[in-house]
């Protein structure tokens, strides 16, 4: 067990462990009994995918399947080979919609011939995202980044990029299992509560298990990266910062400050409670950076220097875009911005 006495923002409250345990390639780790951590590569910054290997009944229950690639399908084989010890996988859970989670569900769920279980939200959405084609860009998004602030070459990048989603995911299976708030799952003998937290993905599950005193969170709790939250064109005034604050409260009540947190990146941790609040925290402080800045009329590319301290490259500019539109949102909902269109339909935002 090795705890971090410091980081970039100064002292850190969480413990980390296994951090010299964490496994290679076609390996796993026992982290909790019953439990078992493998790692999925994946492409930029966020250089993996943390999945679990749960012992069933009969099988193996895993939880989130890593982008659908050749690389990685060689790595679940490898598993599959050296790690099931000849039982089949007999449910697979995503914890919500995206590649890196739901990428190789349909695949391993057809190979096992078992059910991929998710939430409703995510599972409908991510079905609808998998047809979209490049060739089927909206007029309704261009408007959207327009009004953002997207100029000209940053509309065409768009266009270049709509439909990829489909590239990276193996094709879901016709139906599924529902997984709801509150929901009690059997692995092995021990339950698993399913919570749904909400701002990073429609209906994001995380499963707790009071025995073990584990919580694998996916995305919804990371230890040293806040999750992107982001408004998209197909809900354009959708205020997910609300409800993100709200389900890290939420969590922050009913889940006891003494877990081991199982995320889908970086390192596992003890210090539940504290990232929580910290989490909170973060976002209460970019909307009153958000604020300051607008006391001059700004645009959501304009904002950046608000939300985020890290460089905006090319590739994260979309994402940190939505993000940007989701605080500009949730400062309108406070009353702390209004915002007025130009005549080319440009959206500007300053202080109430």
């Amino acid at each position: 067990m090795k705890k971090n006495e410091k980081s970039r923002r100064g002292f850190d409250p969480l413990t980390y462990r296994f951090q010299d345990e964490a496994p290679k390639e076609g390996t796993v780790t026992k982290v909790a009994e019953g439990v078992y951590w493998a790692r999925l590569p994946l492409w930029g910054r966020l250089n993996h995918i943390n999945v679990w290997l749960l012992e069933d009944y009969d099988g193996w229950t895993v939880v989130d399947t890593g982008i659908h690639t050749d690389e990685v399908k060689a790595c679940w084989q490898t598993l599959f080979d050296k790690v099931l010890n000849k039982k089949p996988i007999t449910r697979v859970i995503a914890t919500h919609l995206h590649t890196d989670h739901t990428g190789n569900a349909g695949w391993i769920a057809r190979h096992f011939d078992c059910p991929l279980w998710m939430s409703r939200s995510d599972f409908y959405m991510c079905k609808v995202m998998a047809f979209d084609q490049p060739k089927d860009v909206p007029e309704d998004a261009i408007q959207f980044y327009r009004q953002a602030g997207f100029d000209e070459a940053r509309l065409n990048r768009y266009r270049e990029r709509f439909g990829q989603f489909g590239a990276s995911i193996s094709v879901l299976p016709a139906g599924y299992q529902r997984i709801q708030d509150g929901q009690y799952i059997d692995i092995n003998g021990r339950e698993w509560r399913a919570l749904i937290g909400k701002g990073h993905a429609p209906e994001h599950v995380c499963l707790y298990c009071p025995e073990l005193k584990v919580l694998i969170a996916g995305d919804q709790v990371l230890p040293r990266i806040t999750p992107n939250v982001s408004v998209q064109p197909s809900e354009p005034n959708a205020n997910p910062l609300r409800e993100w604050i709200q389900s890290c409260i939420h969590f922050r009540e009913v889940l006891p400050p003494n877990l081991l947190v199982l995320p889908a990146h970086q390192d596992l941790f003890e210090g539940v409670h504290e990232r929580l609040t910290a989490l909170v925290d973060w976002h209460e402080v970019a909307l009153e950076n958000l604020y300051d800045l607008c006391a001059e009329p700004r645009r959501a590319v304009d904002v950046f220097p608000a939300i985020f301290k890290s460089e905006i490259t090319d590739m994260s500019f979309f994402p940190a875009t939505g993000e940007a539109i989701a605080h500009l949102h949730c400062a309108r909902e406070r009353r702390m911005l209004v915002s007025e269109s130009d005549d080319d339909g440009v959206l500007w935002w300053r202080q109430a």
